[in-house]
């Protein structure tokens, strides 16, 4: 549930004008000030709750507190909200969510947020990850084959018998207890990933080939010897 309180210090002062002026105080419509109030009520009842609202306070306080509770804006968001629609999130919640087995594959997910999502077998095939994150997620058997990672964060996330073949990780994070163990990681770069040392060595074991899209070779980009 959204709630927004939102009052102009003028809209107060003509308020409590009219509260001094009337013995028996109403407030009307075209005198009421702009309350904008979401309660999921229709306009009607919002109106009606803004009216009553505001009388009451009128009632209860005195005029400098009146001005400095009205003066002031709270928000109270569903956290879910924060991570729906538009800007860099797309349009849909993938924060904390169970997405296994989803396809994401070929699409273009720019600074999406997977934090501490389930993605076991998901499919980010060809897909565009830049800044993508997926702190402390669990990428078991994920297919992440092609996709570009570049910068995205993949910080205490398990992403252990995944699919990395040909991947770009240029710049991607990977601090933490990250595991890439049992990984396919043919053709992938990993130029500046910041492995633990225990990682660089696992992965320089199973390394090979060179990525399609940079022409980098996984065993340089691993600075294995």
């Amino acid at each position: 549930m959204a709630f927004v309180l939102n009052v102009s210090l003028s809209s107060t002062s003509k308020l409590h004008h009219n509260h001094l002026s009337k013995s028996s105080p109403s407030i009307s419509t075209s005198s009421t000030p702009s309350l904008p109030l979401v309660l999921g009520l229709n306009p009607k009842q919002s109106l009606k709750a803004s009216q009553k609202l505001t009388f009451s306070l009128a009632e209860s306080l005195p005029s400098a507190a009146i001005v400095a509770l009205l003066s002031a804006s709270f928000f109270f968001v569903d956290p879910a909200l924060a991570f729906r629609g538009g800007g860099p999130y797309g349009q849909e919640v993938t924060r904390g969510q169970d997405l296994s087995g989803k396809d994401f594959s070929g699409r273009t997910l720019i600074k999406q947020d997977f934090k501490t999502s389930i993605l076991r077998q998901a499919n980010f095939k060809g897909a565009k990850l830049l800044g993508a994150s997926f702190f402390d997620s669990d990428l078991t058997g994920a297919d992440l084959s092609d996709a570009d990672l570049r910068s995205a964060d993949f910080s205490l996330a398990n992403v252990t018998k995944a699919n990395l073949s040909n991947a770009n990780l240029e710049g991607a994070l990977a601090t933490g207890n990250t595991s890439f163990k049992g990984s396919n990681i043919t053709g992938a770069d990993f130029t500046d990933v910041p492995l633990r040392d225990d990682q660089r060595e696992y992965l320089c074991k199973v390394a090979d080939g060179v990525n399609p899209t940079t022409g980098n070779a996984t065993r340089e980009t691993l600075l294995c010897n």
